[in-house]
Formats: C-alpha cells, structure tokens, sequence
C-alpha cells in the first residue's frame, strides 16, 4: 500500500528486441538484467505486487529462479503499456495504480520509483518523470525523446526533435534560453485509464515519432510529468552495454 493505494509494479519484458535480441537475459556482473531490473523495484517499499510479464519461456524460468513473480503474456502486445493491461487483467484483485517499469532499466534509481508513487496523491490519470536536458548531443539526440510541458507541468507533446525551435538563434544557445526536457520512459497509470488507453488504436501522430504516448494525448487523456534529478541508464544495444562497461557500472 502507497499513500493509502494499492500499487501493482509491473516490468514487461521480452525476448525479441529488434536491436538487442534476448537483452532481459544478458550478464551484468552476474545477474540477468531483468533480475537487476527487478532488484531495483523491490527495493522499494510499499508494492503491493511486482510482476515480471513475459512472452518468452527463458525469461519467465530465469525470473522463476530468482523467485519473483512471473506471468506469461500475449506475444501478439506491441508496447509495454499493452503487456500491463494484460497483467491487471488477470490480477483477480482490484489495484488503484500500475507503475510500468522497463525491463531493460537496470540501474533505475529506487527514488525515481518514490518520486513517481508520491504524485499519486494528485489521483492523475497518468504520471511519468522527466528531467532537464543539459547538453546539447542530448538535445539533438533522436532516440531521446523531449517533452514540452504546460504551466502545470502535464505533457503538451512529446517528439524525438528538439522543441521548441528556437528561431534566430545558433543550436549551440538553445538551452541557455529554454528549459529542455527528456522524457524517462516510467509511467504510472490509473488502473481505469490503463484499461481505456490499451484499447485505443494506433494514431498518425504515435506512427510518425515511434512514440506511443503521443496516442494518449492524441485522444485526449492528459499525462502529468514529474520531474526527477535522477539520471537512468537504459540499455537500448549491445553498443549501450559497452558504455555501461566503460563507466564502470558491471
């Protein structure tokens, strides 16, 4: 129980990344990286579950071996988003929140999950974190998608761009003139909305820009940032595994 909630903490996880097959189940010092993944999640307080949902039978026994919950889900979900609809589904109990957890997120900080569970108390439709982007490679970086929020801090519209366009000035100045910001792919949905946006068909607006929450806002259900001074360190490739090496993370 959160904040007088009851809170399932879902990582979906499968075994074929397009550019990184059979990441959930890769060596990091010792540990598969779901169970690293999940190592972080328990050590937070509160939940009243954490489900490991899967579409493959290497990863549902790697996770039974380490003795977290497991279920095994549709291979037919295209997003993470779906997997946890699928998971509150078949729960057999009635929860207020689901916090999606990417399952190649090995190093989340434990506080962002704190973060993200303390704005519940707002009852928000959906939340998810942000932080302040400070360099430039960051700002132009197409797989790091940028959100522009409101005066209330919910989400205008999420691209892989560089928004707003700062006209008349050098790239170089932009982030001396604006507060950009990154998103971090961790939502928290109110199990009634979880419900709602997992029926919803693909939009053009989510095709264009690779970015499923941009079906969301499309279809009007507001997504509330939070946002965080927590760096994450996902692993997207074998190259981003080699960084993690080189910083001295394994």
């Amino acid at each position: 129980m959160l904040h007088g909630k009851k809170v399932a903490a879902i990582i979906p996880a499968r075994f074929a990344s397009t550019r990184f097959p059979g990441k959930p189940l890769v060596d990091l010092g010792g540990k598969p990286m779901i169970q690293r993944t999940y190592e972080r999640v328990k050590a937070v307080k509160g939940f009243d579950r954490i489900i490991i949902a899967t579409d493959d039978q290497r990863i549902f026994d790697a996770a039974q071996g380490f003795n977290a919950e497991v279920m095994m889900t549709s291979s037919e979900h295209l997003t993470g988003t779906d997997r946890c609809a699928e998971v509150l589904s078949r729960l057999g109990e009635t929860v207020d929140y689901v916090v999606n957890i990417q399952g190649d997120e090995p190093y989340i900080e434990p506080q962002q999950l704190i973060e993200i569970t303390n704005a519940m108390d707002s009852n928000a439709p959906i939340l998810t974190l942000v932080k302040q982007i400070t360099t430039i490679d960051t700002l132009f970086n197409p797989n790091c998608p940028k959100v522009v929020l409101d005066n209330n801090n919910q989400a205008l519209y999420f691209s892989r761009h560089a928004i707003p366009y700062m006209r008349g000035l050098p790239q170089e100045d932009w982030l001396t003139h604006h507060r950009y910001f990154k998103h971090i792919g961790l939502y928290a949905y109110r199990t009634d909305i979880l419900m709602s946006i997992s029926q919803l068909p693909a939009s053009d607006l989510e095709t264009s820009e690779a970015l499923e929450q941009l079906r969301w806002l499309q279809n009007g259900f507001p997504i509330q940032a939070v946002e965080t001074q927590f760096e994450t360190i996902g692993i997207d490739s074998p190259e981003d595994l080699e960084k993690i090496k080189k910083l001295g993370f394994l």
